[in-house]
């Protein structure tokens, strides 16, 4: 199996303060992997800098693919702009053509439930719209590697069923997933490697079960961390 991304001697920092040091992550192609980790612990540091939005301070990190990124709420939106320019700039950005993004619009805005929002400004969009939107055109645009930072709880929670529907689908396929989330019982679901970071650091590294029971055992919350959404 080929590799998709590799990190090596990773380490970042930000006005004096160490947000990751020392990490070394491999992921082969078609691999489905979560972080895991108490907020500050630089889970999305870490998803920044492998989307090239955040510079590590030293270290390397080589990424193979068409990469797609879902990050905090309404990150790549233009406020000022419509709904249907920001889809434009962001199949654009994602390396689509104009032609490519044409057959993939309507898709994005049936999928996010917004027709009749396209042509308002993001500015008059509830939170809720705004995260249907960035979910829809991150995963409809056929990514070789998707980046999901904490955005698997967007909308009301019949979108969020149909989001995850759409997430188990991709993970059938062969993508690779690198995703931050809270929802522990999804990430025993969908993924097949689960990363722990605690402090910056890489604290363990193997299958789903394995790492949610020693994070949920260490946080000393056990089962009741599937009902919790922040934990």
């Amino acid at each position: 199996m080929s590799t998709t991304l590799t990190i090596s001697g990773l380490d970042a920092a930000f006005a004096a303060r160490t947000l990751f040091r020392g990490l070394d992550l491999v992921l082969a192609d078609g691999s489905v992997t979560a972080v895991v980790g108490p907020n500050g612990a630089g889970k999305s540091t870490l998803m920044r800098t492998v989307a090239g939005i955040l510079p590590p301070t030293s270290g390397r990190v080589e990424v193979h693919g068409r990469v797609s990124t879902l990050l905090a709420l309404g990150v790549g939106f233009n406020r000022k702009l419509t709904g249907r320019q920001n889809v434009v700039l962001g199949g654009l950005a994602a390396g689509l053509t104009r032609d490519e993004l044409q057959e993939k619009y309507d898709e994005i805005v049936a999928f996010a439930e917004l027709e009749e929002f396209m042509d308002m400004p993001m500015r008059t969009y509830s939170s809720g719209m705004y995260g249907r939107l960035a979910f829809a055109v991150a995963v409809t645009m056929e990514p070789e590697i998707l980046i999901i930072d904490e955005a698997l709880s967007v909308g009301d929670a019949r979108f969020r069923k149909k989001s995850f529907h759409k997430m188990r689908a991709l993970c059938g396929e062969n993508r690779t997933i690198l995703l931050v989330s809270h929802a522990l019982g999804s990430i025993k679901e969908l993924c097949d490697s689960s990363i722990w970071m605690h402090n910056g650091e890489l604290r363990m590294w193997d299958d789903p079960d394995t790492v949610v029971d020693a994070y949920t055992e260490f946080l000393e919350v056990g089962e009741d961390a599937f009902t919790m959404e922040d934990v």
